[in-house]
């Protein structure tokens, strides 16, 4: 403003200009005074909008670490959950009842590694995008900056998402380690028989690579939940498809290149009760012995392969659950020459 009234006074104070002249240049500079305050007016609005900005995108900043650091911890408690698991899974293996959790390590180590990948993939790189957030912080690059910062919020979503799955796993796994209360909840019975078939047949992947089997599901989607107990229950299911993997495994070392290994299963609803099939192309079982494979200690498997106790201890939960199991086995009847067909079927009511 000073400036201005210099220029005022030099030209009121000037003998070289008329009046009409001076009146001119006093409302030219007026004019220009007038504009000068509004730029001025502007440049410190933009100024005050850009020091409110820093502010805010530091507090971004800062909280989007505060995240991060709660993903690493995250992480790191999922990890030690899954050596926590480890640990119980040796107690397990001590108990005949839980014996069959033992084929389970593989595949839970198999399922919980790839939701853990991801959230340690996904952490590395909101590192490194956040130190490209300071970055075009300091150039004042402000709309690359939020690309990144939506950017960094996408990735958490996904790690979230991930490190959920990998919890659900762990507590999952945890659950069914721990001794039976025999207590009956609704449980999704379909949820159940996918869970125990996919870690089954991971497992057995994980002690013998060169093994592939062909699987198959059919689940009833009108079946509701069920009353059960799912510790249980899951115990019979996961018995019984172990059986049929390893008879398909052990089938597929005697024979030609052409058998495949299947192994399926499938639920339905038959009014007041629910049935599930399992199903496989193994070697089947013998006539001779067919009435013996539900009594304690019976077993085909090579010694210290088997306990003897699954299909009995089987047998016992299902008819506590007031329901019935059986198996069906054939040889050549209606099947291609040299295929067997075995069928365990569990009847459980729907209430």
């Amino acid at each position: 403003m000073t400036t201005f009234q210099n220029i005022v006074d030099l030209i009121q104070q000037s003998a070289q200009l008329n009046d009409e002249d001076k009146t001119k240049m006093l409302s030219a500079v007026k004019k220009a005074e007038n504009e000068h305050a509004i730029v001025a007016f502007k440049l410190e609005r933009t100024e005050k909008v850009k020091r409110t900005t820093a502010i805010l995108l530091e507090e971004t900043i800062a909280e989007l670490e505060q995240k991060r650091k709660a993903i690493e911890e995250s992480k790191d408690a999922l990890q030690r959950s899954l050596e926590e698991l480890k640990a119980a899974q040796q107690q397990l293996v001590h108990s005949e009842k839980m014996a069959s959790l033992g084929e389970l390590t593989a595949g839970i180590a198999h399922e919980i590694q790839n939701p853990l990948n991801f959230v340690n993939n996904f952490s590395e790189v909101n590192k490194e995008m956040i130190a490209e957030l300071k970055e075009e912080i300091e150039k004042g690059n402000y709309e690359e900056v939020k690309i990144i910062a939506n950017d960094i919020e996408s990735n958490e979503e996904k790690i979230n998402h991930h490190g959920k799955r990998a919890d659900a796993i762990v507590k999952g796994m945890l659950q069914h380690s721990r001794t039976s209360s025999g207590q009956k909840e609704p449980t999704d019975i379909n949820a159940l028989c996918e869970e125990y078939l996919r870690l089954s047949y991971h497992g057995l992947r994980a002690k013998d690579k060169s093994f592939n089997a062909n699987f198959e599901t059919d689940f009833d989607a009108s079946i509701e939940k069920i009353n059960i107990a799912p510790q249980d229950i899951g115990r019979v299911i996961l018995n019984l498809i172990n059986n049929a993997f390893y008879a398909v495994s052990e089938k597929k070392k005697l024979s030609a290149d052409s058998y495949q290994p299947l192994v399926s299963i499938k639920t339905r609803r038959l009014n007041d009760k629910i049935e599930i099939h399992i199903a496989d192309n193994g070697g089947g079982i013998p006539d001779a012995i067919k009435e013996k494979i539900f009594q304690p200690f019976f077993t085909t498997k090579p010694t210290g392969s088997g306990t003897g106790l699954g299909l009995s201890l089987s047998y016992d939960i299902v008819k506590a659950h007031g329901g019935e199991i059986k198996v069906e086995s054939k040889e050549g009847e209606g099947l291609p020459a040299g295929e067997s067909e075995t069928e365990f079927l569990i009847k459980l009511p729907l209430v």
